[in-house]
């Protein structure tokens, strides 16, 4: 099965500062029709790279059973991770940030080496502020799930 996921982590109306994140899984079944499943984390106070990788996890944990997936977000920390291969020396190799500096979101790092292992993911980077017509689509998608009413609470807690 082929599964666009839309993700944004963001600043959701928090006035102190960076605090939810929305995703939205889109796919068209057997039949033709179309299915969207939106995902909010509601407001919780962390970074904003957390966010967009909370986002991006949130979408492919909901998956049941292996698809293909076109992941799409604005966040070139995300994406930059996967498609330079940043993952793999980080967690793998054990490569250090710059002098010496520690990897950061290791524990988020691994679990979405671990949620998206089943998958054949491929992430885009929808570039925002350029008028690029999926950044739009994901930011109002994604943007409307994070004011949704489903919420979920994450078990990991930002010490």
């Amino acid at each position: 099965m082929k599964v666009s996921i839309y993700t944004d982590g963001a600043a959701r109306g928090n006035p102190d500062g960076p605090g939810g994140y929305g995703t939205v899984l889109e796919y068209v079944d057997t039949k033709g029709e179309l299915h969207r499943k939106e995902i909010s984390q509601g407001y919780k106070k962390t970074t904003n790279n957390r966010m967009e990788l909370m986002a991006v996890i949130a979408g492919l944990e909901a998956l049941n059973r292996p698809c293909e997936v076109a992941l799409y977000s604005d966040s070139k920390y995300v994406v930059d991770a996967f498609n330079q291969h940043w993952i793999d020396g980080w967690l793998k190799k054990g490569w250090k940030r710059g002098k010496n500096e520690p990897v950061k979101n290791v524990d988020l790092w691994k679990r979405l080496l671990s949620a998206k292992e089943k998958h054949q993911v491929k992430f885009i980077w929808v570039k925002g502020h350029d008028g690029h017509p999926q950044n739009e689509r994901c930011d109002k998608l994604a943007t409307s799930a994070a004011d949704g009413s489903e919420l979920i609470e994450d078990t990991i807690v930002e010490k």
